[in-house]
This record gives C-alpha cells, structure tokens and sequence, in this order.
C-alpha cells in the first residue's frame, strides 16, 4: 500500500496552521503591492520635482525623504517574510518524501493492467557502479591503444559523479551542457573538457542566445544532426570519457575537430558493448555488480500470483540474461514469463515490420524453423512488434511496459501503440534524499518567497530602492546556485534547470504515465492501485511549494501570490 503522511507530521502540520492563520494578514501586507499607480493606498515611489513646492531645498529633502522610506519599507517587508518563513516550516517537514513512492503523469489504473512488461538492464537488472567504471577504463584504452590517442589520456580516472543524464553534447563545438524544456541552455552548466565554459562565449558561439533551435536539438530518438542527447544510464562514462580527452587536447594546446573524437570516443564505448565485454564482467562478478536482485523476484512472483502476464523485450544476449536471471530470481525464472524477447535491436524493434522472430532453444541455440506462434516459457531473438501485437493480441492500456531509456523503450509504445509505461529512473532516489533535507527546504522555499517579493516590489524604481532590488536578485542568483549545486556541482538536477524543467523532465513526462527509482516500488502498491496525477509542475515536488510546507492546505494566501512563479 501507499505510503502514508507520518502522525507527528501531520500533528505538526495542524499546530501550524492556527499559527499561519494569524500571521497571514500580515505577509499579504507585506508582499501584495498593487501594481495600478492609481490604485488608493499604494505606496508610491520618490515623488517627482512637478509634485514638489518650488523650492530647491524643500525638494530635496522630500526627495530625500521619500526614497528613505521606500528603502526602509523595502527592508521590513524583507525582514518580515523572512521570519515568517523561518517560523512557518516546523521540524520534521523535511523528510516527507518517500523514495520508494511511484509517481504519476497520468492517471493509471492497477487494476485495468492484465500484461506487464519488462527491460533488462537498468530495469530488471540494475548496476553497480563499478560497471560504469569499466567500461571508462576499457574505452580509454581502446582510444590509446587501438586509436592511438596520447598516452596522457589513460592518467584520467572515471568521475562518477561529474556528468548526469540527459544533458545535451554540441558534436561541432565539444560543448557538454544541459537545456531546459523550451531549448534553453543552463548558463553555469556549459563545460568544454572539464572546465566550465564562461557565460559570455557560450552567447558568442550561439549567435548572442541561450536558445538552442529545434532544427539543431534532437530527432524523436535523442539524435540531431550537431546534438546528441545523453539519455541512456550507460552513457554516463562515455560523457565522462568525452569530457576527459577534450580536456587532454585542451590543457596541451593540442589542434583537434571535435567531430572526429566525439566518433572515435563513442567507437570506443560502442566496441565495449558489441565485443560483450560488459557482459562478461558481470557475469563473472555478479554478486558486486546487479543491485536488489532478491526484490526482483518478489514482484515478479507477487504479479504471477495475482493473475498477470509477464513478457520480457531486451537488447541483451541469452546467456547474459539468463545468468542475471539466475541469480535474482533462481533457475526457473522462465517459468514466471509469458514471452523473453532477446536481442530485440531496440528502437528499431517498434519500427521495423521485416525482421522476423527466431527461435532458441535451452541452451540459446537459434533454430530454424519458422515462428507462427509466440509459447510461453519459450525463447525468442530479434522480431518486430507488429508480429508480435499481431500473435499474442496483447494491446492498448491493458499492457504496461517498464524500461528505463525514454527513447528506446518507451516513447514508440506511449505514442503509436497506446501501451502504458512505467520510468525507471534510478537518480530518482538521490534527488529526493536531497530534496528532503533541510538546507534545501529552506533554502528553495526562501528563494520562492524572495522571488515573490521581488516580483511584487519591483514598482519602487528609485535610486535606493533599485539597490535594494538588486541586492535581492543577488541573493537570488546565489540562492538558485546553492540548490543547483545540492545535487551535482557542475549540471544541477537531472529534473530542473532551477525553476524551469529540464529536457529530460519534458521527455519524462510525455513518454510516461509513472515513474520510480526502481521496479521493486511496486511492492508498495496493490495490484488494483490507482495512480492519479498532482496538478502540479513535477510530481516528486508537490509538497515542497511555500503554501503546502506551511500549512498543508490548498488555499492559503501564499498560494496567490506565489502561482505566477510556479
């Protein structure tokens, strides 16, 4: 079952509201300026000379006067909602997001869901990262060794956590970068090699814009002809590789086109997979590389049990798969699936009508006689989901699949096939352990309270109260830094580009109805479990807006002033 709000949560949440109650009167005071000059009661700006008697020395004073006034009113309300704020979070607030929840873009029903469908890798199987690791070492090599790129370039090490999934790569300029949902790129998150790129060249080399022209972005598959899109959680190293060799190049004023190491470095990283190198590492180390294979089999057997038909499409060999469902699940693990599909040759799989199935047989052995039924227990190589819709019957909202590329599982079955999905979305559980703790409740809630007052005092256009202003857009600005740099110091949040969605928010939430840091979520829920959406810009946030955190209630005075900047 759901997760429910903890008793001294809610206990706390109750003794606050009377307290906000109080004090409401006093931040609408404090924050909602009318705009209309005209409008009685609104606190003008220092008056102009026409206003004023004559004299010089009179008109200076008032001047005088009146800026001085506006500044300290400018300040108390600072002060004011400060406090307010400060008071107004109560102890314990922090950790009310559960990691293990599913979130919902759209509605789904548990019940209305008769055939459920699996990815392998990062999906059923998740790594490691030490699997990461290897496969950085290994493509390093390959450029030395077989490309014969510098020595110096095997001294850099793997960086777990420099890059992040979903940003952008300029192939022409060797830019990494991140970009939001309306093709704007994050200034501060532009890097060349390993070092950030400044401000000023990044509107230089984009023609004196952020804005990043569709033309240029990325096909429907994360591909365009100068950007390539980093969506796939084994792309990790192979940005991490990119960023490491510009920066070799770079740091030894090395001339180089930044299209042919881009090739060569996804070469190298495309030889690790296709020469199955990853595979053989993990099965030989299978206990330190798959994660919480022991949940896997509970919600595989708890599906089987409550009537649900299993399949499996992966772009993984048979023995590879079969070794990892081994040791998650145990030696029967066929019995629990309807259909296993390997080498499925994802997303072209969706696409291609031609290739037809192959059958194998226990050993992983190709057959050759022709496919006119799909039998369960029974494995299959490559086909076409055309074929397959048109054998098992199995289509629309009845199928849920899970997968964890947004391109390659799940973008063609939510778009032309009507399938359901479900995200999986590893990442999700550190976001939310960061979005949990205290510095940034309060910091991303005083930034939204500093953006209110600014958004609201912004009429007061005197000398003094333009140095006010300012100041609090400085703070901002450091503000927006301190919680980007919560998550990772060089890209921020894979959800957010501060307060706008990223890229991949945008792809996330068109190309599925639920997502969740791991399968094993759905231990939490009923089979007959209903999933409805927040009305409100990301899901996982929802409790973290001002008038929520303060009151749990729907309606609040902050509520009004807040919506223009949500």
């Amino acid at each position: 079952m759901a997760s429910r709000l903890p008793k001294p949560l809610s206990a706390l949440l109750q003794l606050k509201t009377a307290k906000f109650s109080a004090a409401a009167s006093l931040c609408t005071k404090a924050v909602d300026v009318p705009l209309d000059r005209n409008v009685s009661g609104y606190k003008k700006s220092a008056p102009s000379p026409a206003d004023l008697p004559a004299d010089s020395s009179t008109t200076g004073k008032a001047i005088a006067t009146a800026t001085s006034e506006n500044k300290t009113y400018l300040w108390g309300r600072y002060n004011e909602m400060k406090k307010l704020v400060h008071e107004l979070i109560p102890p314990g607030i922090c950790n009310i997001l559960n990691p293990a929840n599913i979130y919902s873009n759209n509605e789904v029903k548990l019940g209305n869901i008769e055939i459920y469908g699996f990815d392998y890798d990062y999906t059923l199987a998740q790594y490691s990262s030490s699997v990461h690791t290897m496969i950085f070492d290994t493509a390093r090599e390959i450029l030395v060794d077989q490309y014969k790129y510098p020595e110096g370039i095997k001294e850099y090490e793997y960086q777990p956590n420099f890059a992040i999934r979903g940003l952008h790569y300029d192939v022409r300029k060797g830019y990494l970068m991140k970009i939001d949902a309306f093709h704007y790129v994050q200034l501060g998150t532009v890097y060349r090699g390993l070092s950030p790129v400044p401000d000023e060249e990044v509107f230089q080399m984009y023609e004196g814009t952020q804005h990043i022209p569709l033309h240029q972005m990325s096909d429907f598959y994360g591909k365009g002809p100068t950007m390539k899109q980093f969506m796939d959680i084994f792309s990790l190293p192979e940005m991490a590789l990119l960023s490491c060799v510009n920066d070799y190049f770079i740091n030894h004023s090395i001339e180089y086109d930044p299209v042919h190491l881009f090739k060569d470095v996804s070469d190298a990283i495309s030889t690790v997979h296709i020469k199955g190198m990853m595979y053989e590492w993990i099965e030989n180390d299978l206990e330190n590389c798959i994660l919480h294979g022991d949940e896997i089999y509970a919600v595989l057997n708890r599906l089987v049990n409550n009537g649900k038909k299993l399949f499996l499409i992966t772009n993984s060999p048979f023995n590879f798969v079969d070794k990892g469902m081994k040791y998650m699940v145990g030696d029967d693990w066929r019995d629990l699936f309807d259909l296993v599909i390997v080498q499925a040759d994802k997303p072209s799989f969706f696409t291609d009508k031609c290739k037809p199935f192959r059958r194998l047989d226990d050993t992983g052995t190709l057959q050759w006689d022709k496919v006119s039924t799909l039998e369960k227990g029974k494995m299959y190589k490559q086909g076409n989901l055309f074929d397959f819709l048109r054998l098992t019957g199995w289509r629309g909202s009845k199928v849920l699949y899970f997968g964890d590329h947004l391109y390659s599982d799940l973008a063609d079955l939510m778009l032309r096939h009507g399938w359901r999905t479900g995200a999986i979305v590893p990442e999700l559980k550190t976001e939310i352990g960061i979005i949990n703790t205290e510095q940034f409740t309060h910091g991303l809630t005083w930034l939204q309270a500093l953006t209110g007052l600014l958004e609201r005092l912004q009429v007061y256009q005197d000398e003094d109260s333009m140095q006010v202003l300012q100041e609090w857009i400085n703070e901002r600005h450091e503000l927006m830094s301190l919680t980007k740099n919560l998550f990772n110091p060089q890209f921020g949040s894979i959800f957010r580009t501060h307060h706008n969605p990223t890229y991949f928010s945008r792809r996330l939430c068109r190309f599925s109805d639920i997502y969740m840091s791991s399968v094993s979520c759905l231990l939490n829920y009923d089979t007959t479990y209903t999933f409805y959406p927040r009305r409100t810009p990301l899901q996982h946030e929802a409790p973290l807006w001002m008038d929520q955190l303060c009151t749990g209630c729907m309606k609040t005075p902050f509520l009004e002033e807040m919506v223009h900047i949500r």
